[in-house]
């Protein structure tokens, strides 16, 4: 019986890898980073006390994106760039990053896995790799949204606690302009937007300040132009509910969509299916949060009527940053004071 037990396992295992299979690796600086690497030591599959490795990497010195695209797209597709947590030390790459991916792929999206440079001390603004990475990785997917099949004008980014953390920062800053006078900057196409047009923000950190943390940090202000936002947090994380707190509030103060998902217990890192918790399902309310945002196709069956489906408006600055030519003269253009049309 435990021979067939663990023949069982071994084959949803073997299933489970066989599912996810990258299509492409891509550096997101061929020519070197913008900046020297704060490290010399080579990347390294962390391993806890007893030796066992567990999939947290770190010293990453030549960032990179790894795709996977699903594999039963029947046309063009929507994307995330998905940057996984561990404090700016390490990358929890798989209960963020692999895990997070096979949930794309598996409602039809591309997930574009990004391994941005840790450790590093300090983050934006005082320290820019993190946010040069983020930009970087966002105008090298819309550069080859073509070639894999995906909307430029449907990439987002999904992070969890200092991704989360990351995430915020390129949704505020997309604009940011340093990289352009760094030595990477010919590797930088800056007439590619950088800007997200949806984040998914799980337990993220570093967003309270203040002495009783119910302030957000200045750096992390929101603005117009900060993409429709989906939140998932933990109440018992006792480090960085604040975080979550006050970023969905200035959210809501300037305007932008967003909802917060707000668990009684789980903790922080809960990742993406913690068995028995209540945010057990979470990534099925995302998935019905990114239908409704436009970034999913709505199922026929359960639109009332054609006014149910969700119809995004193009930007035509937008259009003609990431690339796509003008709509025709008979599509009406997007209103210039709606901030977050697409």
């Amino acid at each position: 019986m435990k021979c067939k037990a663990l023949a069982i396992v071994l084959s949803l295992q073997l299933t489970g890898a066989a599912f996810l299979s990258a299509q492409t690796v891509l550096p997101l600086w061929p020519h070197g980073t913008p900046e020297p690497a704060q490290t010399t030591e080579p990347e390294t599959n962390m391993a806890d006390a007893s030796g066992r490795l567990t999939n947290r990497l770190t010293n990453i010195t030549q960032p990179s994106m790894t795709v996977f695209l699903p594999s039963h797209s029947m046309g063009v597709t929507s994307a995330a760039l998905v940057f996984p947590g561990g404090g700016y030390i390490r990358l929890a790459w798989d209960k963020e990053g692999l895990d997070v991916c096979r949930w794309l792929n598996s409602i039809d999206m591309a997930c574009l896995l990004v391994k941005y440079r840790v450790p590093e001390k300090g983050r934006f603004p005082d320290n820019p790799a993190d946010l040069q990475d983020a930009q970087q990785a966002m105008r090298v997917a819309r550069q080859h949204a073509a070639e894999w099949h995906i909307n430029p004008a449907r990439i987002g980014v999904i992070g969890f606690s200092a991704g989360g953390n990351l995430a915020v920062t390129l949704s505020n800053h997309y604009d940011d302009k340093s990289v352009e006078s760094s030595p990477a900057a010919a590797d930088v196409n800056a007439n590619i937007n950088a800007r997200p047009e949806f984040a998914i923000l799980g337990y993220p950190a570093y967003l309270s300040t203040g002495a009783t943390a119910t302030e957000l940090d200045p750096n992390e202000m929101p603005n117009p132009r900060t993409p429709p936002t989906f939140l998932i947090q933990a109440e018992n994380d006792k480090t960085y509910i604040d975080s979550s707190l006050v970023y969905f509030k200035a959210l809501k103060d300037v305007g932008v969509p967003a909802e917060l998902h707000l668990y009684a217990i789980g903790g922080h890192g809960f990742g993406m299916h913690p068995a028995g918790m209540p945010e057990e399902h979470w990534a099925d309310t995302a998935t019905e949060w990114l239908r409704r945002i436009g970034m999913l196709p709505q199922p026929m069956t359960t639109a009332r009527t054609t006014e149910d489906l969700v119809t995004p408006v193009p930007c035509p600055a937008h259009q003609l940053a990431v690339g796509r030519p003008s709509p025709p003269s008979s599509t009406p253009p997007g209103p210039p004071e709606n901030p977050n049309c697409l």
